[in-house]
């Protein structure tokens, strides 16, 4: 019959698991969860922050300008080839 050594078998778990452990203390997410136990959750009303929403905005504000400067270019083209023309590429002949 087979023998179980309760001693060979706890050092096995300790170097084997405390390895494991001192691995994910140093990994990111080891670093993460030590700031959830020192810091706690963050709650989750305070709000979205107002350096994103204003970059947010800016954003916006620079695709309407784009649509804008699109819609110019369009209709330019359309005076220059006549109305429903586009312009004709310069693909091999």
């Amino acid at each position: 019959m087979l023998q179980v050594d309760p001693e060979g078998i706890l050092a096995i778990i300790f170097i084997f698991g405390g390895g494991t452990l001192f691995l994910l203390a140093v990994s990111p997410v080891g670093k993460a969860i030590a700031d959830r136990i020192r810091h706690g959750t963050q709650p989750l009303g305070s709000g979205p922050d107002p350096e994103v929403l204003n970059e947010l905005e800016h954003l916006r504000n620079d695709v309407t300008e784009l649509q804008e400067r699109v819609d110019f270019a369009e209709r330019l083209l359309s005076q220059k080839q006549g109305a429903g023309e586009l312009p004709k590429g310069s693909g091999p002949s």
